[in-house]
């Protein structure tokens, strides 16, 4: 049976393979990860539908592999599990055409590589789509891509070796005006700081995207922040008597994320006018409040996993969505949809001991709400026999917003009520 890249997110017609976790010959059992691959949103893996023998791998590693294509042939036994769904994304506003192994987006695969490739002329070496245009965009001749020497089986050029021979042809312009004639690995270079020698690290695949879609941002919308700060006694005292207990309940951490997103889901019933995008001179107002969260991943890169529906979930529900995505995301388990189709973003800063900040919108939304770091602090405490000083538990926060549909008023007006719903929580709640 044949084994085909299952649908991954509305807006995902292709993926790259990046590594095989089996090889032809090795038995698989039902949903064993088979291969890793990477889509232009989230690193993922697919896994086998059946038991069986793993007989052919009809791609290989960094090869690109349309939606809906066949990858590998199993010699399948025992049940077959079925395919997931063909269906549309419920959030989605535009349904996606059904895709099958020739087709994506109603062109055969076979036209859209033709034009992929059409200004590559053919050769004897074959060269994958992934290394195609890595050379397109690097602006390499027929004859330099030629003479690159690869890594890969049958001297194949991977990814690898063409970003190699790329980083080590712009350092040659850069200490002798010309570039190297030949492609060789360049030499690991240990920084020294008695002498100043640097050391040139290729940007990873993720770090790419997060750099292009921040540039993009900037250059899309004119960013305004707004701050304000917050007293947070409440919510700090109730997670004091309740984290040790939810822990033993449900075996999960009780963080102040959750909290977050509930006051923001609040605010956004107040202010619809915040939870929206823009499309052309038309201004989406979102039904649902789709609150993105960002998460710092081991390896120092940034990904933003979605809490689809928030204003419909209570807090144990947010807590529970939360910590389920956080987790699968540092281990690499979020699925595309899962970082997608945010309409308003969070970013707690606190947790790396910033007092505030101004972040960039995660297009195409309109705001992104910043939280900093929990001080202690001396305030003025209202109360009706007078004002007294106190000691009190303080964060500021701030919302960045796109100065095109949101003005300085909505947006303090927001940031005002959820901090009013940050100071005003029940901490007498059980959950």
């Amino acid at each position: 049976m044949e084994l085909v890249v299952p649908r991954l997110g509305e807006s995902v017609i292709e993926v790259t393979i990046t590594k095989w976790l089996k090889n032809e010959g090795d038995q698989v059992k039902s949903e064993e990860a088979l291969v890793e691959i990477a889509t232009d949103k989230v690193d993922s893996e697919i896994v086998s539908t059946a038991n069986g023998k793993l007989v052919k791998k009809l791609f290989n590693e960094s090869d690109v592999v349309a939606v809906g294509q066949a990858f590998a042939l199993i010699e399948a036994e025992g049940e077959i599990l079925p395919a997931a769904p063909d269906k549309p994304v419920a959030d989605s506003k535009f349904p996606m055409e059904k895709t099958g192994p020739e087709q994506v987006n109603g062109k055969r695969v076979q036209e859209a590589r033709h034009a992929q490739e059409e200004d590559i002329p053919p050769s004897t070496r074959y060269y994958s789509p992934l290394v195609r245009n890595i050379a397109r965009q690097e602006g390499l001749s027929f004859n330099e891509l030629d003479s690159v020497s690869g890594t890969g089986k049958d001297d194949r050029l991977t990814k690898q070796d063409i970003l190699e021979y790329v980083s080590t042809k712009k350092i040659g312009k850069d200490t002798a005006g010309n570039s190297h004639p030949t492609a060789q690995k360049p030499e690991p270079v240990i920084p020294d700081f008695t002498t100043g020698e640097d050391r040139i690290v290729e940007m990873d695949r993720i770090r790419q995207l997060i750099a292009n879609h921040m540039i993009k941002s900037v250059q899309t919308s004119p960013h305004v922040t707004s701050f304000i700060e917050v007293d947070i006694s409440r919510i700090v005292e109730w997670r004091e008597k309740n984290k040790d207990s939810f822990q033993k309940k449900y075996g999960e951490k009780l963080t102040f994320t959750p909290v977050f997103i509930e006051a923001i889901a609040k605010a956004i019933r107040d202010y619809p006018m915040v939870n929206i995008s823009i499309d052309g001179t038309k201004i989406i107002v979102h039904s649902k409040i789709n609150v993105g969260m960002a998460v710092a991943l081991p390896d120092n890169n940034l990904i933003v996993p979605v809490v689809h529906n928030s204003g419909n979930m209570n807090l144990l529900g947010i807590i529970k969505a939360v910590n389920d995505l956080s987790n699968r995301a540092r281990n690499n388990k979020l699925l595309p949809d899962e970082i997608a189709f945010g309409t308003i973003s969070l970013t707690n800063l606190g947790s790396f001991g910033t007092l505030m900040g101004t972040p960039i919108i995660n297009q195409p939304q309109a705001a992104i709400i910043a939280v900093g770091a929990i001080k202690k602090r001396v305030v003025v405490i209202e109360t009706e026999q007078g004002d007294m000083i106190g000691i009190r538990p303080v964060m500021i926060c701030s919302i960045t917003f796109d100065h095109r549909i949101i003005d300085g008023a909505l947006g303090g007006r927001f940031l005002n009520k959820f901090a009013q719903y940050l100071e005003q929580f029940d901490n007498t709640q059980t959950i």
